[in-house]
């Protein structure tokens, strides 16, 4: 379960991270890509860790909400399935009218 969440919220973060400020995307960044702890993070900035972890929460709640309303990375999770499916079909030698309709697919979740 956290390594999924950690993984949906590296995603997230690359599809929104140009909406956040400065600081929420220091934090995110050093907690999420770099692995840092609150501890370390609070340490830096010298804030409380308690002021990291609330703020980083609350980065999560925005990227989400971001998701909810835009669905970049829903529409990204689509398009990557289609071109795996087209991918196994041309490999497959799959009839042209499904390797067409996969197109089609790629196409309507633009």
């Amino acid at each position: 379960m956290l390594l999924e969440k950690t993984t949906r919220m590296n995603f997230l973060f690359d599809f929104y991270q140009a909406l956040l400020t400065d600081k929420q995307r220091a934090y995110m960044e050093l907690y999420y890509l770099d692995d840092l702890s609150l501890g370390e993070i609070a340490e830096s900035y010298k804030v409380s860790r308690q002021a990291v972890y609330d703020n980083i929460r609350r980065t999560e709640a925005m990227l989400e909400e971001y998701e909810e309303k835009l669905k970049l990375f829903e529409k990204f999770q689509k398009r990557q399935e289609t071109i795996e499916k087209l991918v196994s079909a041309i490999k497959e030698q799959a009839p042209i009218e499904e390797q067409l309709q996969l197109i089609d697919q790629l196409k309507e979740t633009d």
